[in-house]
Formats: C-alpha cells, sequence, structure tokens
C-alpha cells in the first residue's frame, strides 16, 4: 500500500506561512527575473489567473482585485519541504521524495494496525500543525492509484483531504470520473493516440488488454494498465538516483555586456555546481559552459555556443573547474553582443577513489588531497550554516548581473537577521 503526499499551493503556502494578514489574499509566486506565475494560492486561481502566464498580461487584473507577488524564494522553500518530508518519515517505515512538494509513503502493513484514512488524517493534521503546511493524502494499492487519489483529495473538497482507494470498487468510480489525461505518464501526445482508439477515460484504460496496450504503445504504458487495476509495478524509491550531470545556470536580470561580469557569473555558477557535486558526493570529469543572447529579442543580434574540456582525472575542487571555465570562456567571448543567460554543466561522474588513471597521467593542480578536501569541506560547512560566508573574489561583490527577485520575501527560516519579530 502506498500513499502520495502532496502539499497544497505549495510556494504560495510557503509565502503565506508568516503572514497570517494574507490568510485570504490571492497570492502569486513568480518566476525567475520576475517572468512569469510558476505559483498561485486558490483564491488566485479562483480569480483566473493561469500558470505559466507573463506578468504583464495580467497587471490589470492583478490590481483590480489586489493580487500580490512575490519572487521565488527557493531558501525558503527547500527549508520547509525538508521539514515537511522530516515529519514523514518520522511517521511510516518509508519515504520517497518525489518532488519538493510531494512524497510517495510505504503503508504496508499498517492496515492491520489502524485504518488507512486515519493515518491519512493524522499525517494532514500533524503537518498542518507542524509546520502550517496544508497537504493532500491519497492511499492506493500502486503509484499510480495514490497520484490519482491525491488528485481526488484536492478536486472534492467533501473528501476532507484524504481519499482511501484501498476498496476496488472505489478506485472503479473514481477512474470512470476521470479523463485519461489524468493518469500519471499519460502526456497529450498520448491522450490523442488513445482516444483514437476509443479510450477516453481512466476507466477504459484499466480495462484495456495490457498486451494490446504494450504492442501498441510500449511496456511503460502497460505497467499503466497494471497500475491502474491495482498491480504495483514500481517500488518505493527511498535512495534517490544519483545525478547524471549537474547544471547551473540562469538568465540574467540584465544584460551582459562586459566580458568581467562574466567572468563573476561564470564563477557564481561554477562554485554552485560543484558545491552541488560534493554534496552528491561524487566527482566530475567533464565541465561545459555556455552562453547567449535572447532567442526572444529583435533588439538583440542571434549568438550561441558552447565549449567543453575533459579533465586528467574526476575532481569536485572548484578551484580547479573555476580555471577551466575561464580559459573556456576566453573562448566563448565576442565583444558587442549583449548576453541574456550563460551557464555551466558536469557530467561523467565517478565515485571518489573509484577511478583509474594512466600510468603516465599527470595529477591536476590541486588534485584529490587531504587539504583540498579539508578546504571544501570547510566552505561548504560555512556557507550550509551561514549562507555565503566564504565564496572566491572571481565570484564578485555586487553581482549587478544576478537574477532580478525584486519582490523577494525574508528568508524566515535560514537567516538569522530575517528572523519573523512579535511586536
Amino acid at each position: 500500500m502506498f500513499a502520495l503526499v502532496d502539499c497544497n499551493n505549495f510556494y504560495a503556502s510557503c509565502e503565506k506561512l508568516f503572514r497570517p494578514d494574507l490568510a485570504t489574499t490571492p497570492v502569486v509566486v513568480l518566476s525567475n527575473n520576475d517572468g512569469c506565475v510558476v505559483a498561485r494560492s486558490k483564491e488566485a486561481k479562483a480569480l483566473g489567473v493561469k500558470m505559466g502566464v507573463p506578468v504583464f498580461q495580467v497587471r490589470d487584473l492583478m490590481r483590480q482585485h489586489g493580487i500580490l507577488a512575490f519572487s521565488s524564494n527557493y531558501a525558503l522553500y527547500a527549508d520547509i519541504s525538508q521539514r515537511v518530508m522530516s515529519t514523514l518519515e518520522a511517521m511510516a517505515p518509508g519515504v520517497e521524495v518525489y518532488s519538493i512538494d510531494e512524497a510517495f509513503i510505504d503503508l504496508s502493513g499498517l492496515q492491520m494496525l489502524q485504518s488507512l484514512s486515519e493515518f491519512g488524517r493524522a499525517i494532514r493534521q500533524r503537518i498542518q500543525k507542524w509546520q502550517g503546511i496544508t497537504v493532500c493524502v491519497g492511499i492506493a494499492p500502486s503509484k499510480t492509484l495514490a497520484k490519482l487519489a491525491n488528485h481526488a483529495a484536492k478536486t472534492w473538497p467533501k473528501t476532507g483531504g484524504v481519499v482511501d482507494l484501498t476498496c476496488k470498487s472505489r478506485q472503479r468510480k473514481l477512474l470512470a470520473l476521470l479523463p485519461v489525461n489524468e493518469v500519471w505518464g499519460i502526456g497529450g501526445k498520448l491522450t490523442k493516440r488513445l482516444q483514437q482508439l476509443g479510450i477516453n477515460t481512466a476507466l477504459q484504460l484499466a480495462d484495456a488488454a495490457p498486451a494490446y496496450i504494450r504492442q501498441h504503445f510500449s511496456v511503460v504504458v502497460e505497467r499503466t494498465v497494471r497500475e491502474l487495476n491495482g498491480e504495483s509495478c514500481l517500488e518505493l524509491e527511498q535512495i534517490a538516483a544519483t545525478k547524471k550531470q549537474i547544471i547551473s545556470s540562469r538568465s540574467f536580470g540584465q544584460r551582459i555586456t562586459d566580458k568581467q561580469q562574466m567572468r563573476e557569473a561564470i564563477s557564481e555558477y561554477i562554485s554552485r555546481a560543484c558545491s552541488k557535486l560534493r554534496q552528491e558526493q561524487q566527482q566530475a570529469k567533464h565541465l561545459t559552459v555556455f552562453l547567449r543572447t535572447s532567442p526572444f529579442s529583435d533588439k538583440d543580434a542571434p549568438y550561441s555556443a558552447s565549449k567543453s574540456v575533459e579533465l586528467e582525472a574526476p575532481a569536485s575542487d572548484t578551484r580547479l573547474f573555476l580555471a577551466k571555465a575561464m580559459q573556456l570562456l576566453d573562448g566563448l567571448w565576442v565583444n558587442g553582443y549583449r548576453y541574456a543567460k550563460a551557464g555551466v554543466m558536469l557530467a561523467d561522474f565517478y565515485d571518489p577513489g573509484v577511478y583509474q588513471p594512466g600510468l603516465f597521467d599527470q595529477p591536476e593542480a590541486g588534485g584529490q588531497t587531504a587539504a583540498y578536501q579539508k578546504l571544501m569541506q570547510l566552505m561548504d560547512k560555512l556557507n550550509a550554516k551561514h549562507s555565503k560566508t566564504i565564496w572566491f573574489a572571481s565570484q564578485g561583490g555586487k553581482q549587478e548581473w544576478s537574477m532580478k527577485r525584486e519582490m523577494l520575501s525574508p528568508a524566515y527560516t535560514t537567516n538569522w537577521r530575517e528572523l519573523p519579530v512579535v511586536r
């Protein structure tokens, strides 16, 4: 048995968490550089604000109804997410963090001790009390059914935020109500092909012969059919898969025409990427640097380029990647362009101590020495605790090119200077 726990309107809920005065105020959260709407409170949804709409298109609607906008506060959202997931891990025998606001949990055997619906309500109540975040819980014998149960819990308020699909008849009743495109993994193209075969509802897909579906589609869709019939084909993944690559990239808050500013941006991205690499306890052998102008602007001439380099041996030393990145940037930079975006990618990962060098290979400067490891560990520890306490001079100080976030809320839970004050 599985449960899917999903936080409601998560980004918007985090913004309201320390602002009780906004309890009934429509709120939207904006994308990088405050460009588009990426999250909406239930009040904003009711007013017709669509997901992904550019902000300039809804300015009048926002003024008319007093819709409040916030820049994305990723540090806040990540911290609240971690607290929610920790609460789930204390309540359930197994938890798979599926996304920043969703988690599958293992309920196997719990039905022998208590009602699964009661357990779902206990989850909902504890997270509401401890974190102040409202969640919905979908319970079912497969992940795909748990997803649909969660969708029902969100769609119909009378469910009280918890739907238990243990009963076969309840499963079929819900599947009959939902269009096939609501099924997890069934996208737009698959929906059109299924509709051509007369499969319009989730129940019709569940009743299709698995062999027939596999013949016309794939083993993945066949597995979905089996999951819809309560046959668990997807196991709980409690250990996150190791990343195959790490990309650090952002659109700039303003166009970059100065090479020194671009050096600062690339240095910042390298620092972030290497920090993530060490968090994964990995080393990388491949580095790519890329930059481009805006493809959507009539004022900017089109230009997009990238360059890569292979290291002699895998590493995770920020200093080493910084030196390589600056060399690549020298070969990419062309004067006269207004650059809108740049980034770096680390790839070809190895576990520490696994790579076998050649007999005549020369170690890179600043190789995997004990002194290097202590230095990087110290940087990571200080920056994790106090938020960018130590950085490389090449990253710059003011970073005027950085992402525009003019409506950023305080770091309520991760910065001592921005803790909420009760007067």
